[in-house]
């Protein structure tokens, strides 16, 4: 990790130190005393609890110093004006002195899958660090960026937001040489009021682009194709269809193996992966795009695409009580949902479909679950719906064509889970998804375990 003074932080950040700590060094930064690691820098944050009632909890787990706006006792700290910030100063400084390419990752589904195909495509030619699971915020992208060796050449780093403006914040940050987005979608519709605003919203990630950055987009989604974006950014197509600069040809799913051929100008290769449902063959797609804009060998991209294995929570697959389980809890929105339950009408048994709300949706609410509710009258035998909206699933599936004894909403997960138990037989296939504030992992851990 890169190894940082308080005087360096505090000039970064516009903050102040006491002279007799100017040379203490942190590595790191953390604003959880739980996860915090000796030697890091705790970031007293305010937030719904006050980071500097934590202060003391953070110096006794080891923490090397505290960026906070008040002091609480003698111990080495920046003090600043605003902690979040001055993380974010700090960042942009530390991320500098490293000097790694910088690729940035955002889009309304699938963006945390892409950050770890193009992670994996590249590391085997470069040393690539990248944002752990759901650091993409403006105080988790930060924290990722302390934490990356001083040898990292290339950062990884996936962009997420709700409202305007984060994502230019983030930018700001990173300076990417390499943006990505991958799609638009209705995530976060709530707050951005229209697919052009959640658009407009992603393009954001241009605000802080270095002035050679190239700028790849999903070719095949409507929203992203012949955009009026400035000349100096450099735009790569990706994608199925005609006319996009690197192509996926001959899709094809066997079994478990996502299989497609690369077609990017003159060159042509195959590649395979352990994955099911064709909706990852866009986030397959922007990673070969990044790695061949990166100079890495096709043989190279190829191994380790085959090798790779996505994150917890997301689509995994495996066998549980004599059934088979879909685990696709981490998050939801219509797209991913739709693709999901996709995966699971195409696998042989009795299909059973466990769907949490899908959160942050606004006034399309009710229309988004109901069409799901459609889509999964097609796909599942039955619906087991959780939530606020899971009568409007239940709605959905029944016009679908569902016989209504073959669906139910519940409201409690206790309820959810012994009915789950009572309805489950050997060879059923399972698929637990829903928005992440759901937390359907709970369902499936307890419908997992043993009942005494």
């Amino acid at each position: 990790m890169a190894r940082i003074t308080l005087r360096d932080a505090a000039q970064w950040c516009g903050g102040t130190v006491e002279e007799k700590y100017e040379d203490v060094v942190f590595d790191g930064a953390g604003n959880d005393t739980r996860s915090l690691q000796p030697g890091q820098l705790f970031i007293a944050l305010q937030g719904v609890r006050d980071g500097h009632d934590y202060i003391p909890a953070a110096i006794a787990k080891g923490a090397a110093a505290v960026l906070c706006s008040r002091k609480v006792g003698d111990y080495p700290a920046i003090l600043v004006k605003d902690p979040r910030t001055a993380l974010g100063d700090i960042a942009r400084e530390a991320l500098k002195r490293i000097g790694a390419k910088v690729v940035a990752v955002t889009g309304s589904v699938g963006k945390s899958t892409t950050k770890e195909m193009i992670a994996a495509v590249l590391s085997g030619t470069f040393r690539v660090s990248k944002t752990p699971a759901n650091h993409n915020n403006d105080i988790g992208m930060p924290m990722a960026i302390l934490d990356m060796p001083e040898d990292t050449e290339v950062a990884v780093l996936e962009m997420g937001m709700n409202h305007f403006r984060e994502i230019a914040y983030l930018s700001c940050i990173a300076h990417p040489d390499v943006a990505v987005i991958i799609n638009v979608g209705t995530a976060h519709i709530e707050f951005l009021g229209t697919q052009q605003g959640i658009r407009q919203a992603k393009l954001e990630i241009l605000e802080g682009m270095t002035p050679q950055g190239m700028l790849l987009l999903n070719g095949d989604d409507t929203m992203l194709r012949c955009l009026d974006v400035t000349p100096k950014q450099r735009i790569t197509y990706f994608g199925a269809s005609e006319g996009c600069d690197v192509r996926a040809l001959d899709v094809s799913q066997k079994g478990g193996v996502l299989r497609f051929t690369v077609e990017a100008g003159r060159l042509t290769f195959p590649v395979e992966m352990k994955l099911e449902g064709e909706h990852y063959v866009a986030d397959a797609l922007a990673a070969v795009t990044v790695g061949l804009k990166l100079g890495v060998h096709p043989d190279k991209i190829r191994q380790q695409l085959d090798a790779f294995q996505n994150m917890s929570g997301r689509q995994e697959i495996f066998e549980a009580k004599g059934c088979t389980i879909i685990n696709d809890c981490y998050n939801a929105g219509p797209e991913s949902m739709a693709a999901a339950l996709n995966v699971l009408g195409n696998r042989p048994g009795r299909h059973i479909a466990v769907l949490g709300d899908m959160l942050e949706l606004g006034d399309c609410a009710q229309a988004e679950h109901y069409k799901i509710g459609r889509i999964a009258a097609e796909k599942a035998d039955m619906v087991f719906a959780f939530g606020p909206h899971a009568g409007r699933v239940l709605d959905g599936t029944i016009t679908g064509g569902m016989p209504e004894n073959m669906g139910r909403a519940f409201d409690s997960r206790e309820d959810l889970i012994t009915a789950l138990r009572r309805a489950v037989k050997p060879g059923d296939v399972i698929l637990f998804k829903g928005s992440h504030g759901m937390h359907l992992e709970k369902v499936l851990e307890a419908f997992l375990k043993e009942e005494k």
